[in-house]
């Protein structure tokens, strides 16, 4: 008896351990960019090579990127980014550019992550926001120039208060005519969601759809049980 409730166990467990494993990238987003001349990203130009974009570990500020070396051990800055959306998002990550001026290096403006319409609209100090939205014709998310130095500090502590000063730092959007404008006014949320149709309801037939394989697991738990215990009564009787 005891081989056949071992025997249900480990068919319980081999089915949990072939359940998929969420990934870290779904929640930092990592991505892996490899530039081919010089990149300017806020306070900072970047040399020619492979760098990492993630999100910082924080269930509260989903708009504050961190880029890394290639091989994560060396923290260029932490900088604060703006909601951008697309209408439909691509199998691939996506890194835009803003124009710039003969000679400057290619200035990053948004990044986005494989399968999401939310990309990441990087906010520069208000001096090189103002030149980017000339140069590009369009606004430009700003944070006060004094911060230019916090988003290149070599950590990613959010209660660093180089950190909190961003993160309260009061942001505007620069205008291609040299006006500030409020950053809610330029850059409008994305269009609502349209609310699904809801299902039509399960007939008795029909089993209870869940979204969930654990359940799934319990269940052919149990049968194993029941199959081990049937099959103890069985060879019971034939001796």
């Amino acid at each position: 008896m005891k081989f056949m409730k071992l025997f249900a166990l480990l068919g319980a467990f081999a089915l949990i351990a072939s359940l998929p494993q969420a990934k870290a990238d779904e929640w930092n987003q990592k991505t892996v960019f490899t530039f081919s001349g010089p990149v300017e990203i806020p306070g900072r130009v970047l040399e020619p090579g492979t760098y990492v974009f993630k999100l910082a570990d924080s269930l509260a500020d989903r708009n504050i990127v961190e880029v890394f070396n290639k091989r994560e051990n060396h923290l260029y800055g932490i900088f604060l980014a703006i909601p951008d959306y697309r209408m439909r998002p691509s199998g691939h990550p996506i890194i835009t550019f803003e124009e710039r001026a003969t000679g400057a290096p290619q200035a990053v403006k948004a990044w986005f992550y494989p399968g999401d319409n939310y990309g990441h609209d990087f906010v520069y100090p208000k001096v090189k926001a103002e030149e980017l939205a000339q140069a590009n014709n369009q606004a430009v998310p700003s944070m006060p120039n004094e911060l230019a130095a916090n988003t290149t500090q070599a950590t990613a502590n959010m209660n660093e208060p180089h950190v909190m000063a961003m993160k309260k730092a009061p942001l505007k959007a620069e205008q291609p005519n040299k006006q500030e404008t409020e950053i809610a006014n330029a850059f409008p949320p994305a269009p609502a969601a349209q609310t699904p149709t809801p299902a039509p309801a399960a007939t008795p037939s029909e089993l209870p759809k869940t979204g969930s394989l654990f359940p799934l697991v319990g269940l052919l738990g149990i049968a194993f049980l029941g199959a081990a215990g049937t099959l103890h009564l069985v060879t019971a009787k034939m001796k």
